[in-house]
């Protein structure tokens, strides 16, 4: 088998740029080219401790809307103070992607991979010891704030170590798990109430990632830094010797690795890149409100409805307050509620799967768009199940949060966070994907603060009637602004 793939011998002798090494095609021995390059065991690793962050902040986040009820009742949390704890996560999310994302631009890709795990397995295993609203409220923020630093650290340090090629499939995989995590948080809440029916329960079902999440913190020691980011730094030795351990392969293609001089040079532009007000300019103003601003409003559906799923299924379903009379009551509801959204989260699933396999086919705007208009649908139908009662009530309810997951995992979830990579020139691309992804927590941070709040002021109706015409205004915002992104090479944004 040694003597089938190899090196291409068409491949031009000579130094080349990181980037043209991962991308290098090996051939058959009989001289035809494979259409893309094998993947590496190494870049099967970054991959896969990547999605693992991502899974994460889906499991902790919408674990917290199964937790909610008993925190709520163990703390006497008022609903203020129910706001709080919903958004705190949110809220360091906003703080670390804008604030900590930006580090690995001076410290490395790697370090703040490994940072982030840290703080969040620190801030996990204090989580599960809070003992009054204050800590938790404060622990839930630090988990954001690591989980935030994930958003653009896990992007590049996929797209700077896997094939062009591969690139939008990998990144969207890998943020599909996400769902996955969405998924988890949801079934993992409700198995824990059931074996657990005590107000504690929420304690151990935070425990449960910590054994995880400590797991992935010691494989991300055992990654390569970014020859990438290594190379513009002009550590030119340091990144030979990163590719070269990256791209081992049996057989080894590229049989050797030589890269182009002339870091010294990028460092210098490296050093003297546009200020964070650059994304503001004429010529980036276009990309930061297409990459920020749709994504802000596809969060206030995303994670207002993801976090508070068990709860508007409890008041349709339980019967809401009222029907509540005991603790038992409200751990029953609570399962009932949880079961429910775990059902409704498997179309998060479905709906990343669509979106990975169509991306490249059908483009992102295309797909931005119907999902925006596909998640106005769902809500629609959600609010429909107000007048309804019996088997129609639970039918419009769980039809139209089913309908909502899907598109929104097939188009806006999905398209806004690998848009805010690619539509921003190479100069500012991590200021501005760091900048999109804090813009649109604002939006997270407000729905999960003021969702509580206006579901008991306003009612169900009337809070997806809103949550109708924002989606309607992300599919109107998307066309005005729209920067097509597919099959365009990166390097050519924003010429």
């Amino acid at each position: 088998m040694d003597d089938i793939v190899k090196p291409s011998p068409s491949a031009p002798a000579g130094a080349k740029t990181v980037q043209e090494h991962i991308d290098e095609l090996p051939v058959w021995s009989d001289g035809t080219a494979l259409k893309s390059a094998p993947m590496t065991g190494m870049q099967w690793r970054i991959w896969s401790l990547a999605a693992a962050g991502k899974f994460f902040e889906g499991f902790v986040v919408f674990m917290t809307g199964v937790a909610l009820p008993l925190v709520v009742h163990e703390f006497h949390i008022a609903p203020a103070e129910k706001g709080i704890v919903s958004a705190a996560s949110l809220a360091g999310i906003l703080v670390g992607a804008q604030l900590l994302g930006g580090l690995s631009d001076y410290f490395g890709r790697k370090r703040m991979f490994i940072a982030e795990m840290i703080i969040f397995v620190a801030f996990l295993a204090l989580l599960i010891l809070c003992s009054n609203f204050l800590s938790l409220a404060i622990c839930l923020f630090g988990l954001g704030l690591a989980l935030g630093c994930d958003y653009p650290t896990a992007h590049m340090i996929i797209s700077e170590n896997i094939p062009s090629a591969n690139r939008g499939r990998l990144v969207l995989g890998a943020f599909g798990f996400q769902a996955l995590g969405a998924l988890a948080g949801t079934g993992v809440g409700a198995l824990v109430l059931i074996l657990d029916p005590h107000l504690s329960a929420w304690r151990w079902m935070y425990a449960t990632a910590l054994i995880p999440a400590l797991a992935v913190t010691i494989g991300r020691f055992f990654v390569v830094e970014s020859a990438n980011w290594l190379a513009v730094r002009g550590a030119h030795e340091e990144a030979e010797q990163a590719i070269t351990k990256l791209l081992f392969r049996r057989p080894r293609y590229p049989s050797s690795i030589k890269l182009a001089r002339g870091g010294e040079n990028v460092a210098e532009e490296a050093r003297g890149k546009p200020s964070f007000a650059a994304l503001f300019n004429h010529r980036n103003l276009r990309a930061t409100i297409f990459a920020s601003v749709p994504w802000f409003i596809q969060d206030l559906g995303t994670y207002g409805i993801g976090i508070f799923t068990p709860v508007i299924l409890a008041a349709a379903i339980g019967g809401g307050a009222d029907h509540i009379r005991s603790l038992s009551d409200v751990i029953s509801d609570d399962i009932l509620a949880a079961k429910g959204a775990a059902l409704i989260d498997v179309l998060l699933i479905v709906g990343i799967g669509c979106a990975v396999v169509l991306a490249d086919k059908l483009g992102r705007i295309k797909l931005q768009i119907v999902g925006f208009i596909g998640c106005a649908v769902g809500l629609l139908l959600a609010s429909f199940s107000v007048d309804a009662s019996g088997g129609a009530k639970i039918a419009f309810i769980f039809a139209g949060f089913m309908l909502f997951d899907f598109m929104t995992n097939l188009g806006p979830n999905a398209q806004t966070y690998l848009l805010a990579g690619e539509v921003f020139p190479t100069e500012v691309r991590g200021m501005g994907a760091g900048f999109a992804a804090a813009f649109a927590k604002i939006g997270a941070v407000a729905t999960a603060f003021l969702f509580p709040i206006l579901l008991a002021g306003i009612g169900t109706r009337a809070l997806l009637y809103g949550l109708v015409v924002t989606s309607i205004l992300g599919a109107v915002v998307t066309w005005l602004f729209r920067i097509e992104t597919t099959g365009v090479n990166l390097d050519r944004i924003g010429q």
